[in-house]
C-alpha cells in the first residue's frame, strides 16, 4: 500500500485574508543612486534584495522612471509578507494566491477609525503580479530566493512556454491566461469631447498648462514623454516637437499644432530660466525646477475642481487618437506613428464607436424603423410615355 507524505501545509487552516491586517510599515526612499529609489522595511533598513533587482532591471534598458512603480509594487509584497510572517525567500504559491486575494477584497474599517481600504483595480493586480514574477527570475538566476517562482505563470498545451516551437505557417494557438491574473473588461478609449475640452483649456492657470495641453491634445505624446522634452528639442520652424518614446527611449520628432506653439511662446516669455537649465517645462515657482508628473497632476486637478469634472492626462492622448482616427485623411499606421505603437492592433482600439455612439445610431434605428413607409406613386403611365419605352405602335396603351 502507497503512503503519502503529508505536505507541511497540509493540516494548516487557509489563512482569512478579510480579517488580515497589512501594516502600512517601510516606504519609498529617493536616493542619489542610480536608481534613484530604495525600499525601506518597517525598521528603516533598506531591503537590499529589491535595490540589487532594481539595479538589474535598470542596467537591462527600463525606463528611469519605471523603478519606484516597482518599488511600490515590491514595498506592497514586503507589507502582506510582514503580516503573514513569511520571509521573502520562503514565499511559495499559496502566499502569491493569498496576496492577490488580500488585494482582491475590501478591508473593513480599522478599529481605531479612518477609512477602509477599497480593493485593487484588476490592472494594479496584474502590474504587482509582473513585477514579483520579474523579482523572483532575477533572484534565482543570482542564486538566492526560492526554488521555484512563487508566482505563476501561463502554460502551452504541453506545459511548456506559450507558443513555444511554434509553426509559423500556423495560426498562433487562442493564448490561456496566467494562474492568478485578472479578468478585465475590454478597455473603451475615452477622450474629451471639442467642447469639453474647449472648457478644461479655459479652466487651466497659467499659460504653461495650457501649452502643455495644447502639445498634449495634438501630438498624442504620454504625459511623462512630454514632460521630458528640452529646449534643444523643439523646432518651431517646422512645427515639431521631440520625445523620448516610452521603453524604447527612441527620440522621434512629432508634428504640433500651431496654437500650441503660440502658448508655448507666451509661457516661455513670461517663464524664468536658471542659467544651464535646459528643461522646456519649469515650476513657476522659485526655485525654477523641471516640471514634474506630480506637480502637472495637480494643476489639472485644480482645474478639473473647478468645473466639477474628472478628466486625467492619459485621456488627453486618447482625445489625440480620437481626433486623428476620426480625419479620413489619414491613415491608420500614420495614428500608429503619432502614438509611437508597436503593434498596429494596438492603434485599432481607437476605431471602436463609443457606447454613446452606439446608443445613438441605435435609437436613430428605432426612429426610422417607426416612420411610416413612402406611398407608392398613384396612376398609370400616360400611352406616350409607354409608346416611348417599349416603341410599340399608337395601339399601345
Amino acid at each position: 500500500m502507497v503512503e503519502f507524505k503529508a505536505n507541511e501545509r497540509d493540516n494548516v487552516s487557509p489563512r482569512d485574508v478579510s480579517a488580515l491586517t497589512v501594516s502600512r510599515v517601510g516606504r519609498v526612499d529617493t536616493t542619489p543612486s542610480v536608481v534613484g529609489v530604495r525600499v525601506l522595511d518597517g525598521a528603516g533598513t533598506e531591503v537590499l534584495p529589491v535595490t540589487e533587482f532594481l539595479m538589474s532591471f535598470l542596467a537591462s534598458g527600463a525606463s528611469t522612471s519605471s523603478p519606484r512603480s516597482y518599488a511600490k509594487a515590491l514595498l506592497r509584497w514586503w507589507r502582506f509578507l510582514a503580516a503573514v510572517d513569511v520571509a521573502w525567500d520562503r514565499a511559495g504559491r499559496v502566499d502569491s494566491r493569498d496576496f492577490v486575494l488580500w488585494m482582491r477584497t475590501k478591508s473593513k474599517r480599522p478599529p481605531h477609525g479612518g477609512p477602509s481600504r477599497a480593493a485593487f483595480a484588476p490592472g494594479t493586480i496584474d502590474h504587482n503580479l509582473a513585477v514579483l514574477r520579474s523579482f523572483y527570475d532575477d533572484r534565482m538566476a543570482a542564486g538566492v530566493g526560492p526554488l521555484v517562482n512563487p508566482v505563476p505563470q501561463a502554460a502551452g498545451r504541453n506545459g511548456g512556454r506559450p507558443h513555444e516551437h511554434h509553426n509559423p505557417m500556423q495560426p498562433f494557438e487562442r493564448s490561456r491566461r496566467s494562474p492568478l491574473r485578472q479578468r478585465k473588461p475590454p478597455s473603451q478609449p475615452k477622450g474629451l469631447p471639442d467642447h469639453l475640452f474647449d472648457q478644461l483649456f479655459a479652466a487651466m492657470g497659467c499659460d504653461r498648462d495650457r501649452a502643455l495641453l495644447a502639445f498634449y491634445v495634438s501630438t498624442g505624446a504620454r504625459a511623462s514623454e512630454m514632460l521630458d522634452v528640452t529646449v534643444d528639442h523643439v523646432d518651431v520652424g517646422r512645427q515639431l516637437i521631440a520625445v523620448n518614446r516610452k521603453g524604447s527611449r527612441r527620440l522621434q520628432w512629432l508634428p504640433a499644432s500651431s496654437d500650441a506653439f503660440v502658448w508655448l511662446r507666451l509661457y516661455e516669455a513670461r517663464q524664468p530660466r536658471p542659467d544651464g537649465q535646459t528643461a522646456l517645462w519649469l515650476t513657476r515657482r522659485a526655485p525654477h525646477r523641471p516640471l514634474t508628473y506630480s506637480a502637472m497632476r495637480r494643476a489639472l486637478q485644480r482645474a478639473n475642481d473647478r468645473l466639477g469634472t474628472d478628466w486625467t492626462l492619459h485621456q488627453l492622448r486618447h482625445t489625440a487618437a480620437q481626433r486623428m482616427i476620426a480625419d479620413p485623411r489619414l491613415a491608420l499606421t500614420d495614428v500608429q506613428w503619432v502614438l509611437g505603437h508597436a503593434h498596429l492592433t494596438t492603434t485599432e482600439i481607437y476605431t471602436r464607436p463609443s457606447e454613446d455612439q452606439l446608443v445613438a445610431r441605435v435609437l436613430e434605428h428605432h426612429r426610422h424603423r417607426a416612420e411610416p413607409a413612402p406611398a407608392p406613386p398613384v396612376g398609370a403611365y400616360r400611352p406616350e410615355v409607354l409608346r416611348t419605352l417599349l416603341g410599340g405602335g399608337a395601339g399601345v396603351d
